[in-house]
């Protein structure tokens, strides 16, 4: 058994545990417990104050401005009627899922010490949580890039193929998913929270070879193919369709052709930058994490590698801010309190 834990270890855990290993790639000088009367607590890692202190404002900062640029999109798409169409169903659930990213960053920065303070029942439920929200936001990227395929390279079917409820349907399967995916690989650790600690204050979860492949291929590797290959269609087809309105074709001259309109256009550029954004920001952590390095990595290049990974989830709404109008307004009228108002579920946000 002992053998068996060992090769575990060595070789697939979590993300979870990923970002753990990155953020403490060096051990200065491990003196402290993290629990003085305990003799099998874990150490504390030693670390200069300044590095301590310069963690702390940015995973707090990042913490904060991502639960509240995140909750401004879900009140704007959940309130206002007129936003309520199906690709801003897929931008509502991407929020919801940024947002608890947002809420789990206070959790890894309890964790720059090296010691978990909330029993091994919490440390499975964060790092199960954290599990299925990152696997979520991923599924969310990959319907996004089919609704747009739908959406600019068959026009005229997109109105009759991609409805509310079917949009509802997909978002609720993705969560499913995600939720029974995990579940199954991670079920030695729910049967039994903290058996793989090798001491008191430890938060880890270990998966064994096939999990931990079957993860990355249906987690990253098959997702991202997905995308990459759906958003390379959208943009060939997209760029033809902006030469032909340029060129004043009329449709009576495109028979074999459609032209999308320059609102599906628009949508999908602003979702091209939403999913290049999150490819940027994940593809180095997966990686770092496929090639085998993150314990050689230097605790600069670490930070950096984690800091993207999350940074993702804040930088959605900021994109939302620039490209769309509908969000700057709904942001105006959610801060001044006119949402507050009879009717105001009713005003015409686009």
């Amino acid at each position: 058994m002992s053998t068996e834990r060992s090769v575990y270890k060595s070789q697939w855990r979590t993300r979870a545990v990923r970002v753990q290993q990155l953020l403490h790639p060096v051990m200065i000088e491990e003196t402290e417990l993290c629990f003085p009367q305990l003799n099998t607590s874990c150490r504390r890692i030693q670390r200069p104050h300044f590095e301590v202190m310069l963690t702390y404002i940015i995973l707090s900062s990042s913490s904060v401005l991502t639960a509240v640029l995140n909750l401004l999109v879900i009140i704007s798409i959940s309130h206002f009627r007129k936003l309520h169409t199906p690709t801003n169903l897929l931008l509502l659930s991407l929020a919801v899922s940024d947002f608890f990213v947002g809420l789990f960053l206070f959790f890894l920065i309890l964790l720059i010490d090296g010691c978990w303070f909330f029993g091994d029942l919490m440390c499975i439920l964060y790092q199960y949580l954290a599990y299925i929200i990152t696997s979520a936001s991923i599924g969310n990227m990959v319907i996004i890039s089919i609704d747009r395929y739908v959406a600019i390279c068959y026009p005229l079917h997109y109105s009759s193929k991609i409805t509310q409820k079917r949009m509802k349907i997909c978002v609720c399967v993705c969560w499913i998913c995600s939720l029974t995916f995990h579940s199954l690989i991670l079920i030695d650790n729910l049967k039994q929270p903290g058996r793989y600690n090798s001491c008191f204050g430890e938060c880890i979860i270990v998966i064994n070879y096939i999990a931990g492949y079957a993860d990355m291929t249906f987690s990253f590797i098959v997702p991202i193919a997905v995308i990459i290959v759906l958003y390379l269609r959208v943009f060939v087809v997209a760029v033809s369709q902006a030469r032909a309105m340029r060129s004043h074709i009329t449709a009576t001259n495109l028979k074999h052709s459609v032209t999308a309109k320059k609102s599906e256009l628009k949508a999908a550029r602003t979702l091209g930058v939403v999913v290049v954004v999150f490819l940027l920001c994940l593809c180095p952590f997966y990686c770092v994490v496929l090639s085998g390095q993150d314990s050689s990595l230097g605790a600069s290049s670490a930070t950096f590698v984690i800091c993207l990974v999350y940074f993702n989830s804040c930088l959605n709404p900021i994109i939302y801010a620039f490209f769309y109008p509908w969000f700057r307004k709904s942001i105006q009228l959610i801060v001044t309190l006119q949402i507050l108002k009879p009717d105001s579920c009713d005003i015409n946000m686009m």
